[in-house]
């Protein structure tokens, strides 16, 4: 099979196509033939490093969508011919990749390959992070730092079908307007306005219920001026500034929970109840008011195109490798 390796450490231009043995599915598995496969900035980070983790393949990639065309022993509840997308623990950047078959979700009625491999990574982080560590509520509030991002487009279409009010902050007016259309009640370019006094006006002083932040711990302090009172922020990166600072009477004041959570480390049992989560809660919505944000989609052989792409931080929602037609 054709697959992404990566070089050596270094800059998207380390990636290179290579001819790789298609791998063989372990007990729990499936191996899924891909169509597409989600572009995430873990990606980039393994890139940057020049090794997976501990037990992982080294072709980047952690979602997939594709048809199942071959199972594990001890899989039961999957079959041969099966339209999938899963999330994977690398891999998929190929033309063949392995998933647990426990987090193997079927393509909903009329999506694609693309649209179907843009789902995994941001409704498993958002799901997780934002309801079940946040336990974001019906007329909570939330806000999303990074809100033209892949999890933060998911995440405010999923906020507010579930009867949130949400605030985002992005860094030009394009992403700003986008976020607006996709069910934003207020987008905020962090390069002209402040945040903090941004939500206060447009909660009347109250304060965000929840924050979602993708900008390591540069929003530290600020982030406990912009919540309310028993307030929660999830941290989904070291990115940018990866130290956390900031006056422990603000904790205290605002009785703040201050967390974070890393989706690839965690274990398979928990994956496999917010899949379970997903199914049930998010699956009937797709196509009927959350649906994917894509913003560009590339050949499996110019992967150093689309990371080129993701680290500019010019798009808004997901990028994508197109591996082959439906």
């Amino acid at each position: 099979m054709h697959a992404i390796g990566v070089a050596r450490p270094g800059g998207p231009e380390v990636l290179r196509l290579e001819d790789r043995s298609v791998p063989v599915p372990a007990a729990t598995q499936v191996l899924i033939r891909v169509g597409a496969a989600g572009v995430n900035r873990h990606d980039c980070f393994q890139r940057l490093r020049g090794s997976p983790p501990p037990g992982a393949t080294d072709i980047p990639g952690l979602e997939v969508a594709g048809e199942i065309v071959a199972i594990g022993a001890e899989v039961h509840d999957q079959v041969v011919g099966a339209r999938v997308c899963a999330l994977v623990n690398g891999g998929g950047y190929a033309e063949f990749c392995v998933a647990e078959a426990a987090l193997a979700l079927p393509v909903p009625p009329g999506f694609g390959w693309l649209r179907a491999a843009a789902l995994p990574e941001a409704l498993f982080t958002t799901w997780f992070n934002v309801f079940e560590l946040a336990g974001l509520a019906c007329g909570d509030w939330l806000l999303v730092h990074g809100g033209a991002s892949g999890v933060g487009t998911a995440a405010i279409q999923l906020a507010r079908a579930r009867g949130a009010r949400v605030i985002v902050t992005a860094g030009n007016d394009e992403k700003c307007n986008a976020c607006l259309r996709l069910g934003a009640e207020a987008a905020i370019n962090y390069h002209t306005h402040d945040f903090v006094a941004e939500v206060a006006r447009v909660t009347d002083g109250r304060g965000v219920d929840v924050i979602l932040d993708m900008a390591g711990g540069a929003y530290a302090e600020r982030n406990l001026h912009a919540i309310a009172f028993d307030g929660r922020v999830i941290h989904l990166t070291t990115r940018g500034v990866p130290g956390f600072a900031a006056p422990l009477d603000l904790i205290l004041r605002r009785r703040a929970r201050i967390t974070g959570s890393l989706l690839r480390p965690l274990a398979l049992d928990r994956k496999a109840r917010v899949a379970h989560a997903l199914i049930d809660q998010v699956w009937p919505l797709l196509g009927r008011g959350i649906d994917p944000v894509i913003d560009s989609a590339y050949p499996l052989a110019d992967a150093r195109r689309a990371h080129e792409r993701i680290e500019s931080g010019a798009h808004i929602g997901k990028i994508m490798l197109s591996i082959r037609p439906d």
